[in-house]
């Protein structure tokens, strides 16, 4: 029996180094992200030389050095970035409380928020153009609005609008260079073609829904297809949250998951070859992206999913952890406000335990009597749900200030039906571009899956004491994780006694 490869963690001080600098700038401002850079291109550079003069660990020493370079040029960029921001035109009309005329482009769903006077809704914009008492700045510029949510709610990712509104600074330091009150409606400009076509598949399927379904899971079913959550009771989602499944109520890791490894193993029984299974799966890969709409957390969504699917259906760990990290050090670059962003953090450490953890777990639960390689669903299932509530459950805690104490339970009960609802979703939505009526067909055969869903988050929600609260931010992480890795630990003795205690029986 040969031992399962080692996993390759030659990128992981890297893509950590990356994402501590990009925090740093992005939380506490340019001048300690300088600094930063400063100390890993001193520590980089005696690294290097004690390497070369006395060969101090070799390999080590290499990975530590690459990772000081590239922390130093993750810092000094970020730093460049947030100095920009800081110090810019916007920024400067921001702090006087001017009046603005903006044009862009916008960046992610609109989201509601409810307020002591009034309920807003926080909409990201991408802008172009700002005009300041008559002076133009042309340039990107990330700008919070906040507005009436009519008729503001009904925008959509990718939209270009231009708006009246005054600006003001932010609360704390981040990468928004102002944040607006809209003071009047937008000019809604036209959607591209992809977003039009997008539309139109998106509310074939609420309509197929519509028809088919009742009134619980028509609402589900298109929000946990393609994010449409626009008609999800308010009641469903608080259940799924209090159940630890509010994300199965939103595009996912494990949507992308789903739909490109059905079209790689429909290739594959095609006898279809490598490269028309890749190139096919690119494409429904980007056909689902533009669906979903290509805001960050469903770019960041698709990303992780790939990784997943890479890491389940190749078998080969070694490999996944460097892509991880690459993708990390890829999407960082390219939008360094992922860095304080929840959702991120989040999907990158799910992704780290399904790579890492879940096998050591089902090694640990596993049968010492288990006959090698055998695939085990259940537990492998547990292992999964249990590995990511494990590493995440800090995070949610820090985020929300709450722990679901049944989630493992709960996600496992859900995962058998989840694969399916996302096909049949999907297959519904192709169809129904063509014939609603035919897609409602296709949809119906969801609805025994969607109401086990909501079966088990109902009762997980209702059972006592589902949701523990505890504190937010580093103090709620701290207890939770705290919590974590005693817990880790008596189950590891456990193990070890039973363990002893088998062997002396079978040795009896």
């Amino acid at each position: 029996m040969t031992d399962a490869p080692a996993v390759d963690l030659r990128l992981v001080p890297s893509a950590v180094g990356a994402w501590a600098a990009t925090v740093v700038a992005v939380g506490a401002g340019w001048r300690p992200a300088a600094a930063l850079a400063a100390v890993c291109v001193l520590v980089a550079v005696v690294g290097w030389w004690c390497r070369r003069r006395h060969g101090w660990g070799s390999l080590v020493m290499l990975v530590v050095v690459a990772a000081c370079c590239v922390t130093a040029a993750f810092a000094a960029m970020s730093s460049l970035r947030m100095h920009e921001v800081t110090t810019g035109p916007v920024r400067e009309g921001a702090l006087r409380g001017a009046y603005a005329t903006v044009e862009g482009v916008v960046t992610d769903d609109p989201r509601p928020i409810t307020g002591s006077f009034a309920d807003q809704v926080l909409v990201p914009i991408r802008a172009s153009r700002v005009t300041l008492r008559g002076t133009v700045v042309d340039g990107s510029a990330r700008i919070t609005v906040f507005a009436p949510p009519d008729p503001w709610r009904a925008l959509e990712p990718g939209v270009s609008v231009t708006f009246r509104a005054r600006l003001a600074a932010p609360d704390r330091v981040g990468a928004v260079d102002a944040v607006a009150r809209a003071t009047g409606p937008p000019e809604v400009g036209s959607a591209p073609a992809l977003l039009r076509w997008s539309g139109v598949v998106r509310r074939a399927l609420a309509e197929a829904a519509a028809i088919a379904l009742p009134r619980e899971e028509e609402g589900l079913l298109p929000g946990m297809v393609v994010g449409d959550r626009s008609g999800l009771d308010v009641s469903v989602q608080d259940s799924f949250t209090a159940a630890g499944m509010s994300h199965l109520t939103a595009v996912s890791g494990a949507n992308f998951t789903f739909v490109v490894g059905c079209v790689v193993l429909g290739s594959r029984l095609l006898s279809a070859g490598p490269r028309t299974t890749a190139a096919l799966a690119g494409i429904v890969l980007v056909a689902f992206v533009v669906v979903a709409r290509p805001s960050p957390s469903v770019l960041r969504a698709a990303v992780m999913g790939v990784l997943g699917l890479l890491a389940v259906m190749t078998g080969r760990r070694r490999h996944v952890m460097p892509a991880l990290c690459t993708a990390v050090l890829v999407l960082l670059a390219v939008d360094p406000g992922l860095a304080v962003s929840w959702g991120f953090a989040l999907s990158v450490t799910a992704t780290v335990a399904l790579v890492l953890l879940a096998p050591v777990l089902t090694a640990m639960v596993s049968r010492a009597d288990a006959s090698p390689g055998r695939r085990r669903p259940v537990l492998d299932a547990v292992a999964v749900a249990l590995a990511a509530h494990l590493v995440t459950a800090p995070l949610v805690a820090a985020m929300a200030g709450t722990f679901s104490v049944y989630s493992v339970a709960a996600n496992v009960l859900a995962a058998p039906v989840v694969g399916p609802v996302t096909v049949i979703g999907a297959l519904a939505a192709v169809v129904a571009v063509v014939s609603v009526e035919a897609g409602a067909v296709v949809a119906g055969v969801a609805w025994v899956p969607l109401r086990w869903l909501l079966a088990v988050a109902a009762y997980t929600a209702d059972a006592p004491g589902a949701t523990v609260l505890t504190p937010t931010g580093p103090r709620g992480a701290a207890v939770v994780g705290g919590c974590v890795l005693v817990a880790a630990g008596a189950a590891v003795m456990v193990r070890r006694r039973w363990l002893s205690a088998h062997r002396g029986t079978i040795d009896r």
